[in-house]
């Protein structure tokens, strides 16, 4: 594969990227939505919904994250571990709920997300559209557990 390509800085993600995204994004504002303003019934399956969706969904980050470092002629092993540890943060958050405050639960996967951006955006080596995806992944993420942060803190 082209370096050059790889590396490209001013690409922009093409349209069926953005539409995947968009498509990927949507559990985001509809849970947040149903717990936020939808009846008790539907309330908790749906912060079970968006915590599950987070750790999918940083798990998919990282997993981008490591398949872009690995196409590196030499990869570097702290940027790799650095990818896991989104996930396993995620899916250790997922794990604490109901031993722990749904707000300290939010407020950890927004940090995840918040990070996991940082993490992205400081990174050498990725294609301009990666930043811009993740970008818009992690606001969509991010507004919508802010939505539940805010009903768990008047529940």
């Amino acid at each position: 594969m082209d370096e050059a390509r790889i590396v490209s800085r001013d690409e922009a993600p093409p349209f069926a990227l953005w539409a995947i995204a968009v498509l990927a994004l949507s559990p985001f504002p509809a849970s947040a939505i149903a717990y936020g303003y939808g009846p008790p019934d539907i309330a908790r399956p749906a912060l079970t919904l968006i915590m599950t969706w987070t750790a999918v969904v940083l798990s998919f980050l990282g997993g981008v994250r490591w398949g872009m470092e690995t196409l590196l002629p030499q990869p570097r092993w702290y940027r790799q571990v650095i990818s896991v540890l989104s996930a396993l943060a995620a899916w250790l958050l997922l794990l604490a709920r109901h031993r722990f405050p749904d707000t300290w639960i939010l407020t950890g996967a927004i940090a995840a997300f918040l990070l996991q951006w940082l993490f992205d955006h400081q990174g050498p080596d990725v294609p301009a559209r990666y930043p811009k995806l993740s970008t818009a992944i992690t606001a969509a993420a991010c507004v919508s557990l802010a939505v539940c942060l805010d009903q768990a803190l008047r529940a």
